[in-house]
């Protein structure tokens, strides 16, 4: 597994000009709308996907 997740994509601008930063780990910036930001896994959910009875996904 990788150390760094890596976006495909700016969250703000959706352009794939993207470098990694130099404020530290899971940093980003994008060529193209010129704004820095950062990625961070804040963990597992403890819940899970309920399935109501029409087949449509739920949070519970």
């Amino acid at each position: 597994m990788s150390e760094r997740a890596a976006p495909f994509h700016c969250p703000y601008c959706g352009d794939e000009d993207l470098r990694p930063g130099e404020q530290g780990h899971g940093a980003w910036e994008c060529a193209a709308c010129n704004r820095a930001f950062q990625l961070k896994f804040l963990g597992l959910l403890t819940r899970g996907l309920a399935r109501d009875t029409d087949g449509e996904g739920e949070a519970i």
